[in-house]
């Protein structure tokens, strides 16, 4: 089924977009995943390709706030199999844009926004703490002000471009209720007190760095404090809607990915005199993921139409984001057992693929928590 939803400045960025990772990205990625880190001069070159196009012209973007340009970035890159890579920059395009348009002053946007659109200034957002995953109100990192700054003490983990990062956007808890005592902190490269831990480890996503970190009486001016004081937990909830779709866009980019992979793989491999590909199991698995990647994506793609006209509700994300997610593990499975052996050889992109989708049903919200939001939506409590 034809998708309906880009135009032909959709395609020629499309087009872009692959030219770009093909030269790039693809020839760099075993190396930055060696590296656990990618360099710098990747935001700033993504930033010539227009993923940060969403920055007002007078700050150096070209004021095109479009999320289907972001999420042709996300499904090129799973279809070349270095999403992990370029992970960063979606963070930064897709869960931190929103944060520094919507909630700065014009003297914050004068501050912050040229670097971000140059690609020169890498943002982070810091939500998740050690004793702290999906419940936003438990946050303890504390900010206490002092004159014309807070004094920030806490510790964030599990911070995507946490090693890269310039500007950190950081919940911290400014009062004792548990929702209207958050608040959202610029904490910025070289601020006394604030220290980055090592590049964590992970299962999969090799190239994107990943850290904690740490503030010990950081003095933060409140001239870096994002919209009103004990409003942070209403920031946080109100962008989680285009955080949901970003995660859902790419763990079904991933899934078709795979797919595709495994088409090319069951045509050539040969058991039993023939194709793999001529075996009924074969066809009847391909098949099921094939009509379930195609219905998540319209799914996906009306969603993508709700967030245009500013209609995506929190329900609808985390309905996007708990299927396309659950689905994207299923497929990638599938796909692994379908290579055999070879499905666990890294030098296959589907083996690669497999230890890079876990995190998915994780991160941005877990599946167990998505199932709350839609369940708490059909009201069938007292």
């Amino acid at each position: 089924m034809d998708r309906n939803i880009f135009d032909d400045e959709h395609d020629d960025y499309r087009a872009a977009v692959r030219q770009f990772l093909t030269q790039r990205v693809v020839p760099h990625y075993a190396e930055w995943e060696q590296a656990g880190v990618v360099p710098r001069s990747l935001f700033t070159e993504s930033a010539e390709l227009g993923a940060f196009a969403a920055v007002p012209e007078e700050y150096g973007g070209a004021g095109i706030r479009d999320f289907r340009f972001n999420a042709i970035l996300a499904e090129e890159a799973a279809a070349l199999a270095v999403a992990p890579a370029i992970l960063g920059v979606t963070l930064q395009a897709d869960v931190c844009m929103p944060y520094l348009l919507d909630l700065t002053n014009d003297e914050q946007k004068a501050r912050w926004l040229p670097g971000v659109a140059a690609g020169e200034s890498i943002v982070a957002i810091g939500m998740t703490e050690p004793g702290v995953g999906s419940d936003l109100s438990g946050i303890a990192t504390t900010a206490v002000r002092k004159g014309d700054d807070y004094v920030v003490n806490g510790a964030k983990t599990f911070i995507t471009n946490g090693v890269n990062a310039d500007l950190v956007i950081t919940a911290v808890r400014t009062g004792p209720d548990r929702h209207r005592g958050l608040s959202l902190l610029v904490i910025e490269r070289g601020m006394a007190g604030f220290e980055r831990g090592r590049n964590l480890e992970k299962v999969g996503l090799h190239a994107q760095d990943t850290a904690e970190l740490s503030f010990t009486d950081v003095r933060v001016p409140v001239a870096n404090l994002l919209g009103e004081e004990g409003q942070g937990f209403f920031g946080l909830t109100g962008n989680l809607p285009q955080e949901r779709l970003s995660v859902a866009v790419a763990g079904l980019a991933a899934a078709r990915a795979a797919i595709d992979w495994t088409i090319d793989y069951v045509r050539e491999r040969r058991a039993f005199g023939k194709p793999i590909g001529d075996f009924q199991a074969t066809r009847f698995t391909l098949a099921e993921l094939v009509t379930e990647v195609d219905i998540m994506q319209t799914f996906l793609d009306r969603a993508v139409e709700e967030l245009l006209a500013e209609r995506l509700s929190v329900v609808d994300a985390a309905k996007a984001k708990l299927w396309a997610t659950e689905l994207q593990g299923r497929v990638i499975d599938a796909c692994v057992q379908l290579h055999g052996g070879y499905g666990y050889m890294l030098e296959y992109p589907i083996a690669r693929a497999y230890i890079d989708a876990r995190i998915s049903r994780i991160y941005g919200g877990t599946s167990e928590i998505m199932k709350e939001i839609v369940g708490r939506s059909l009201k069938l409590g007292g």
